[in-house]
């Protein structure tokens, strides 16, 4: 096999069967080295933020990553199958341009992530060293630029960083966990289940819910160069258990630090609590989330290209190569960063609102994907027809956008935010429920929307449009 190029060729097109490499396997570490961070962590302090207790928090976080880490890990399983990105797979279910409705809601989510992760890297270097050591906008800068540089060489360079930084973690993690039973003392009320409390509860769940739904947007660009012979339970559970340990874990360090260091500061928490088990560890815990968050800004600067490359292809079809790659990060590198020093000092500590706005968003999207691709279509798909303007997916699909729409409508009376709440929240006492609704809304609307297609017809397209898509496979 030719070497590799050091910086990635590809982008949004279709990686050939020659080319593709790595074992299943090498999905756990992205996935794990993904939730090592200080934003994964902050979501675990909003349940005892909210005055739930710590085992109640406890229970809402693992309740919480186990649904969304689920329909996360599936979407990880369609990359090996297409060897596509994920988000340019939507042009089946909601057209050629249809799909921008997509991929606006995505940019989003990626600049919102970023400059959320810009706040929380300036204020963990302000506790790390000491305030005013390193202007705040030197600190956002120096940060997204070594993000940047991490999702400019892409996929095999972004592997081979985030395999060795979830070793690291695993060290550093486990003697944090271990030393902290010893070392960090408990008030017993801390170790009580303590008064169940339903709206705090709810918030925590569907909180670390939405942050592992999250992913779901980019979770196939890390394995559409897995090859097509990997099987689905193996990149569904490669996925699961990276993603789902490493969360879990980490939202749940959040809560204990939550739990016996109080502090509005985030950063500041994780470190006093840190210094609990030695006086030098709070760094060395604070430093390792830092470098977390430079890794998981680089998968967003990344996946925030490949989305910006998608939106450019609806206007004029593109090349693959690294000329579209750099400028589109180049774009997102500066709106995040933008949008990060211009940010107010209460930005981060926002973050449950993000993740509430993410979950209504996302929520229509990843059921009627995944509908599409196991129920409607069973994984066949025409990678070429996904890339014409006018081929058999149409440049508007009804069926996908108001699917979409319906499902979100029916979220609405069940949103719960500061700045609104639906009128059956309020009947719920602001309880937000609003995903448990959306994904079978959108589900159901779509599948029955989809009665009308002719799906061996179809079928018999894909066949002839993708003949000789790959030179060297075998006619039967």
């Amino acid at each position: 096999m030719a070497q590799r190029p050091l910086i990635e060729v590809h982008s949004i097109d279709y990686v050939p069967h020659a080319e593709r490499h790595g074992i299943v396997r090498d999905l756990w570490p992205v996935w794990f080295s993904g939730e090592a961070n200080l934003a994964t962590l902050a979501v675990g302090v909003i349940g005892v933020g909210l005055g739930l207790s710590m085992l109640w928090t406890t229970i809402a976080v693992v309740g919480g990553c186990a649904l969304g880490t689920f329909f996360m890990a599936f979407h990880s399983t369609q990359g090996p199958q297409l060897g596509l990105p994920q988000l340019i797979q939507s042009r089946p279910q909601f057209g050629y341009l249809g799909a921008l409705l997509v991929w606006v809601v995505a940019l989003i989510a990626y600049i919102g992530y970023n400059a959320f992760n810009c706040v929380l890297a300036a204020q963990a270097t302000r506790v790390l060293l000491w305030p005013g050591a390193i202007p705040d906008g030197a600190i956002i800068f120096l940060f997204s630029v070594t993000a940047l540089a991490m999702a400019a060489v892409g996929y095999d360079w972004i592997h081979r960083v985030q395999r060795l930084f979830a070793y690291f973690m695993l060290l550093l993690l486990g003697v944090f966990t271990l030393a902290a039973m010893w070392f960090i003392p408990m008030p017993a009320a801390l170790l009580q289940l303590g008064e169940f409390r339903g709206i705090p509860f709810l918030v925590q769940f569907f909180a670390a819910a939405a942050y592992q739904l999250s992913w779901s947007i980019y979770v196939s660009d890390y394995s559409r160069y897995l090859p097509a012979n990997v099987g689905v339970a193996s990149s569904f559970w490669w996925t699961y258990l990276g993603a789902f340990i490493g969360g879990v874990w980490l939202m749940l360090i959040g809560t204990l630090v939550a739990a016996v260091s109080p502090h509005p500061d985030v950063a500041a928490a994780v470190k006093a609590a840190a210094d609990l088990v030695h006086p030098w560890f709070g760094a060395v815990l604070l430093g390792g989330g830092i470098l977390g968050l430079v890794s998981i800004t680089g998968l967003n600067f990344y996946g925030a290209s490949l989305t910006l490359l998608s939106v450019a292809d609806c206007i004029k079809p593109q090349r693959a190569g690294i000329k579209g790659r750099i400028i589109t990060l180049l774009l997102a590198f500066a709106v995040s960063l933008g949008l990060a020093l211009m940010s107010s000092p209460n930005f981060a500590n926002r973050f449950d609102e993000l993740l509430a706005v993410l979950l209504y968003l996302f929520t229509p999207w990843t059921a009627i994907n995944l509908v599409d691709f196991y129920w409607v279509r069973k994984c066949r798909y025409s990678v070429r027809e996904i890339f014409n303007p006018r081929g058999i997916y149409g440049r508007w699909s009804w069926r996908g956008l108001v699917a979409y729409a319906l499902g979100f409508a029916s979220m609405i009376p069940f949103f719960s935010t500061s700045h609104y709440k639906g009128p059956i929240a309020q009947l719920l006492g602001g309880a937000d429920l609003a995903m448990l609704v959306g994904v079978p809304v959108s589900a159901i609307v779509y599948l029955l929307a989809c009665r009308s297609l002719d799906m061996e017809k179809e079928w018999a397209a894909v066949e002839v449009a993708d003949r000789g898509l790959e030179p060297d496979a075998v006619v039967t």
